[in-house]
């Protein structure tokens, strides 16, 4: 195992990571973002009242984009199992 295949494996990992986090931490975001709009405007201010939506619109982005995301962590893994003879000398 070379020192720029051991980088490679981390960067490709990191970047499948950061592919697989994003959708469902934009949708909280997102709709963090709207219910704090929707409080300041009508003043009420519950710390509780912005956890149901964050939870509603995690769990729709995850039953929407949850095939695609478990096609690209089989697709990593078996590139893994694959490479897995090259890593030992």
């Amino acid at each position: 195992m070379t020192e720029s295949m051991l980088m490679e494996m981390g960067r490709n990992s990191l970047v499948l990571i950061l592919t697989l986090t994003t959708p469902p931490l934009l949708a909280g975001l997102v709709v963090g973002l709207a219910v704090s709009i929707v409080q300041a405007v009508t003043q009420i201010h519950e710390a509780t009242l912005t956890f149901a939506p964050k939870l509603l619109a995690f769990f729709a982005v995850m039953a929407l984009l949850g095939p695609w995301m478990l096609q690209n962590m089989i697709a990593y893994m078996a590139s893994l199992i694959n490479s897995l003879p090259n890593l030992v000398r």
